[in-house]
């Protein structure tokens, strides 16, 4: 994939992980170029090794990880080749970086606009205080922040998600930089706030004319953004080419197999449920959070929601952050109280701040976080039967069969979480849940930042046990397309009320809402072509 005149040219890198002894390939001959205002996409899952390639261009390299072969030239220059401090001059100022996490990656303690002006304060260090300051506002507004003196002066916690990504973006950009890295920038974002951060940095490379290596695994947003796409797999290069030669006419397998994992604009006929047995139903239920002493001001997260589920039946909740999604689900689950409305599970009336714990269970977004990392899997599946008053004997032998249901060896519960990739992880999140026997299952977001063959694993999996177990799922995702492959009915939720509900096919073909032909319009691979 050679161009003419690159920004950044890697040539035969070859990156390797000792492992007892034995060298194990994380990244093997990779080759690969990147013109002045192109944007590059490597695309694969996990393990894949393009974050690998990422951290290395910016000398981000895990420790244990070592460069065996290989170069990569900038400017003339071998990156590789280079001391500490003349690589640490070019990291942050020529070559930038947008991290998957903005929440992980920005101090929580500092200001918006102190953590900018750090950068400027290390790589422009002659500039006075009121430059700096002027050049953080002027960026801000570059990237489509509103009120950038009110930002500047914010904490990360008092911003949403895509404005931390946006921070994120000014903060790689304030230098004007010849290469912009973006691993998984849009990842766990809403699909709307996914379309404003992918035309934001279409825009902004077509200004500065700066490359871009765009690191994903989802194959929608590289058909939405990419001039040309590299597909890895273990650490290799399986097929290389322009956006169109990859996409639309794939020569390997496993470019196939990603494509077609991406789930369809016509969504699937998912039967109906034929129980009449109400397991759940929600009648006027409110979320009030009243903040201040003597100013009060209240924020409604959750506003009059009536909702019924039957058993065996899959209801997904579609929204996008803040709409108040992740707040019903929790009050059905007894994990916050309510501020009005009831909760009837089971037709036997349930108090909502205690919460039915036996017959709801929860899994939720990041399985890494939900785990104690401390903790063997066997311990942690153990942990709530064992509670309830289940023997051990009868826990282990519970745990050994829904270890074997969803798909992983009998010996994942000898191993500690970090042993497991982000799939596999989930999958002992669902274990863990169902371990309760329960009749609710309550998924928040637990697709979201899976690779694409992962989620439809994971999806294929859910879809399985509620048939089975005749088990009643409220499924909780900011994409209609992920909603459409499982279930019977879509509830779609604005600002605290649910503003259109009805089955996959109606959504899709009819939306009543505008708000759901926003949604509809910002899922990935349907955004209107830049040019």
């Amino acid at each position: 994939m050679s161009v003419p005149d690159p920004v950044l040219s890697i040539q035969n890198l070859t990156i390797t992980l000792p492992l007892s002894g034995d060298r194990r390939e994380a990244v093997k001959d990779l080759s690969l170029d990147i013109a002045r205002g192109e944007i590059v996409c490597i695309v694969g899952e996990s393990g894949s090794g393009k974050s690998v390639t990422a951290f290395t261009i910016m000398n981000l390299l895990a420790r244990g990880l070592v460069v065996q072969t290989g170069k990569m030239l900038y400017g003339g220059r071998d990156l590789l080749a280079l001391n500490v401090r003349d690589r640490r001059e070019l990291s942050g100022k020529s070559i930038a970086m947008v991290f998957q996490e903005p929440m992980s990656a920005l101090n929580p303690v500092l200001t918006i606009g102190w953590q900018i002006e750090e950068v400027l304060k290390i790589h422009e260090r002659t500039l006075s205080a009121s430059r700096r300051r002027s050049k953080v506002l002027k960026i801000l507004d570059a990237v489509h922040l509103p009120d950038p003196k009110l930002i500047a002066r914010a904490y990360p916690s008092q911003i949403s998600g895509g404005q931390r990504q946006r921070v994120m973006i000014a903060m790689a950009l304030i230098l004007k930089p010849d290469i912009l890295i973006a691993d998984e920038p849009t990842t766990a974002l809403d699909v709307t706030t996914q379309a404003q951060i992918l035309r934001l940095l279409d825009e902004l490379r077509r200004e500065t004319g700066m490359g871009v290596l765009f690191v994903t695994h989802d194959i929608g947003v590289v058909r939405d953004i990419a001039d040309r796409v590299i597909v890895m797999r273990g650490g290799r290069v399986v097929e290389a080419g322009t956006a169109s030669e990859v996409l639309d006419n794939p020569k390997e397998d496993y470019s196939r197999l990603l494509i077609n994992s991406i789930p369809s604009d016509i969504p699937p006929e998912v039967k109906r449920t034929s129980s009449d047995d109400v397991l759940l139903t929600v009648r006027g239920l409110d979320k009030h959070y009243r903040r201040g002493v003597f100013s009060v001001h209240e924020t409604k997260a959750v506003s009059g929601v009536n909702l019924t589920i039957r058993r065996g039946e899959v209801v997904s909740i579609v929204g996008e952050s803040g709409s108040g999604k992740s707040t019903l689900a929790r009050m059905i689950a007894g994990l916050v109280p309510s501020s009005a409305g009831t909760v009837e599970f089971n037709r036997s009336l349930e108090n909502v701040q205690r919460g039915p714990y036996r017959q709801v269970q929860m899994v939720f977004q990041d399985p890494n976080r939900s785990l104690n990392p401390r903790i063997l899997i066997g311990s942690s599946l153990m942990e709530g039967p064992i509670n309830m008053g289940v023997s051990r004997a009868e826990a282990l032998t519970r745990v050994e069969a829904l270890i074997d249901r969803v798909g992983l060896d009998r010996r994942a519960l000898g191993r500690y979480p970090h042993q497991f990739s982000g799939g596999q992880r989930q999958r002992i999140c669902i274990a863990r849940a169902l371990a309760m026997s329960p009749s609710l299952l309550i998924a928040d977001e637990a697709v979201s930042a899976l690779d694409v063959t992962v989620q439809k694993q994971v999806l294929d999996l859910l879809a399985e046990l509620r048939e089975e177990l005749e088990l009643g799922i409220l499924f909780i995702t900011h994409d209609l397309r992920v909603a459409a492959q499982i279930s019977d009915r879509i509830c779609v939720m604005q600002r605290g009320r649910i503003v259109e509900e009805g089955r996959a096919t109606q959504i899709f073909s009819h939306p009543s809402s505008e708000y759901t032909r926003q949604l509809l319009d910002a899922l990935p691979g349907r955004l209107k072509a830049f040019n």
